[in-house]
């Protein structure tokens, strides 16, 4: 193992100044490669020409499970972020991290994302891990050059976002996406799928979600500007967040998911994994009506204002939101959606030596039972006389993942090369992912609204249609 000790010497080579390259300093090394967004033919021997924006955090995390690939390129703000992503807890870099380091020495480096698909022709496939207010920037900028992409949840910022991602991936067929919720590969995920499908609780009409998120900060007014860390290029971090806020550590590099311009609160971060498994199973389309309830509004002028501020800047500490599917094929179904850690009422019949998980959860309630499970799909249970039983009778009809949820970035590769089919697409993942930004616009409206699906319209609140969409800040529009 290698040591990183502050100032001194880094691992293995990797030097500050290798780390904090421009992309003006990267821009007379790029690689000769295909024409720009011509799609290259790969055989399940070929190794995948990957790029990465936002190689730190989440993004070190995906593509650690890809070194068996080509790294061509990583796009980041932060390449000293990127660097503490590689250490352990002592400061030294893990073996198991060893070979994402050494492919990412040999990658070229970018700061801005725009400059690297300008310059760089030789991707394949491009693995985005930003904050959410960048992810349909970045991905329509891959997807209209022909690129396959890996976009983290919550796949978009809002729903014109979303539908634009759906509509360039329809009419590019052969451009394999995935949405980065890992519990869609695994085999627990699959079997409660599965089950519902199967009828093993039979009809279900209602579904309580939860979790423990926020762990962020969150329900607090925007903190005064400090002075960006050196490393950090904070103008492209902002991208296309159109508010000319001043960098505090509670937005980068992970407390952005509470703020209103850059993240989408509880429910974009952990929706995609919760919400997953009922709008999968049950296919109840896209919600009718979204009514949101929650905690104070931060920034009142007093305790007891509890009024929304002309200014949003962060999401409530707690919600609840109600969802309706008037138009579901097997009848009206009700979603209910808790976070700040907050859990459902206990239903008629659930055990009372059974206790929901604290950090999330589902529970489907059927006419014949209930089955509940954990986050990303995992341990699930059946609650009901004779129901074990019945689910044994309840055949497989959903393929595995090889590797189940740690498989999901190479199933994307496979999917690539033409070995299987892709876990999470964005035919279905933008979708999902409608359904959860609804969530936040009812939240944002502060009341309930009714939802047209085909036209994508708020219907009883005009002034809701502003969430649908946003501004942007000139050069990042989408």
């Amino acid at each position: 193992m290698t040591r990183q000790s502050t100032g001194g010497t880094a691992p293995s080579g990797i030097t500050r100044r290798r780390l904090v390259g421009t992309a003006a300093g990267m821009a007379a090394g790029t690689l000769a490669g295909s024409a720009l967004g011509a799609a290259r033919k790969l055989a399940p021997s070929d190794r995948v020409n990957l790029a990465v924006i936002g190689a730190g955090g989440q993004g070190a995390s995906n593509m650690v499970k890809l070194t068996g690939q080509n790294i061509v390129a990583t796009a980041d703000v932060d390449y000293d972020h990127v660097l503490r992503a590689l250490l352990d807890k002592t400061g030294w870099i893990s073996p198991a991290k060893e070979p994402l380091k050494a492919a990412y020495d040999k990658a070229a480096r970018f700061t801005d994302y725009r400059r690297m698909f300008d310059t760089q022709t030789d991707i394949d496939a491009v693995l985005i891990a930003t904050p959410d207010h960048h992810h349909a920037v970045a991905a329509r900028m891959a997807m209209e050059r022909g690129y396959h992409v890996y976009v983290q949840k919550p796949l978009t910022y809002n729903i014109t976002e979303s539908r634009k991602l759906a509509s360039l991936a329809a009419a590019n067929p052969g451009m394999v996406t995935q949405m980065g919720n890992q519990g869609h590969s695994g085999d627990d995920g699959r079997r409660v799928v599965e089950l519902i499908r199967g009828g093993v609780i039979g009809k279900v009409s209602e579904v309580h979600v939860w979790t423990n998120r926020p762990v962020w900060p969150q329900g607090a007014p925007r903190p005064a500007a400090v002075g960006a860390p050196g490393s950090l290029d904070w103008a492209t971090w902002l991208g296309p967040a159109n508010v000319d806020w001043g960098y505090h550590p509670d937005y980068a590099h992970f407390n952005w998911r509470g703020w209103t311009p850059f993240g989408s609160g509880a429910l974009g971060d952990m929706g995609a994994h919760l919400i997953d498994f009922p709008f999968w199973a049950l296919d109840p389309g896209l919600p009718t009506k979204v009514e949101t309830r929650h905690s104070r509004w931060a920034g009142g002028k007093s305790l007891w204002d509890t009024k929304r501020p002309p200014e949003i800047t962060s999401y409530p500490l707690a919600s609840i939101t109600h969802y309706e599917f008037g138009a579901a094929k097997g009848g009206p179904l009700t979603m209910i959606w808790y976070d700040g850690g907050m859990l459902p009422p206990t239903p008629p019949g659930f055990p009372a030596n059974m206790s929901m998980s604290g950090d999330g959860g589902v529970l489907f309630v059927g006419s014949h039972g209930m089955l509940m499970h954990e986050t990303y799909g995992e341990k699930p249970v059946l609650i009901g006389a004779g129901l074990e039983e019945k689910a044994r009778k309840i055949p497989r009809s959903l393929p595995r993942i090889q590797g189940g949820m740690a498989g999901h970035e190479m199933n994307w590769i496979r999917a690539i090369r033409g070995e299987e089919k892709v876990s999470c697409p964005f035919e279905y993942a933008t979708r999902l992912n409608e359904t959860m930004n609804l969530g936040v616009v009812a939240l944002l409206t502060d009341q309930a609204i009714e939802y047209d699906a085909v036209a994508g319209r708020v219907t009883n609140v005009a002034a809701a249609n502003q969430y649908l969409s946003r501004q942007y800040r000139k050069g990042w529009e989408l």
